[in-house]
Parts: structure tokens; sequence; C-alpha cells
């Protein structure tokens, strides 16, 4: 865990989140700031800075993410498709230093998404 990280504090309980999936590897919890109907955000328990920052080591993790925001969608009714993004780094406009998936869904999406 890295003590300054938002995220980390909130894996740690030190702040407050409304788990809405918690496993030995990940929780999700809903966005402080939703850009659909649906945005949530599900992050890996261990600390990894970025997308950036990932190696070969963390493809099972990897896939569990991926998996789990699956899950999370098939539970949340998004039949009709939804959108699973990872930003990176300043440019990529990632805000918090914790790797993360942002799980958007409940309405249309664009493209490009801007």
């Amino acid at each position: 865990m890295a003590t300054d990280c938002l995220f980390c504090k909130i894996i740690e309980g030190k702040i407050p989140a409304n788990r809405v999936h918690e496993d030995e590897l990940c929780i999700g919890f809903p966005d402080i700031n939703p850009q659909a109907p649906v945005h949530l955000l599900i992050i890996p328990k261990q600390h990894i800075a970025s997308q950036a920052k990932v190696a070969a080591e963390h493809t099972p993790l990897l896939g569990h993410l991926l998996a789990t925001a699956a899950e999370i969608a098939r539970t949340r009714k998004l039949d009709g498709g939804y959108r699973v993004v990872v930003n990176t780094g300043d440019d990529g406009g990632q805000t918090v230093n914790h790797l993360h998936l942002h799980l958007l869904g409940g309405r249309h999406m664009d493209w490009p998404p801007g």
C-alpha cells in the first residue's frame, strides 16, 4: 500500500466508500463524479500506480479485474452494453495514481469518447 494514495486509503477502510463489490483481489465502488447512470471504479487491492507500470506478473490480476467488470455489469443489468476504461498518466486523464478500471453504462456511449 502507498501511504499517500487515496485508493489505498479506501482499501484500508480509512476513507469510506460504498463498496458494491469486494473480493480478495479488488474492490468496486461508485465514482464520485459519475459520467453515466452507472459509473463504478474497480481497483486492485495491490498498489500499482498505473497501466504503464503493469508487468507480465500482473496478467492474472488484470484478467481478474476485467472478469469482475463483466460480473458487475451483469448484476447491474447492462445488457445493452457498457464501456470499460483505463486512464493512464496525465495526458490519458488519470487523476488518482492507482490502477483502476472505470465501468460505465446505462446510456449510449458515443465515439470518439473525447
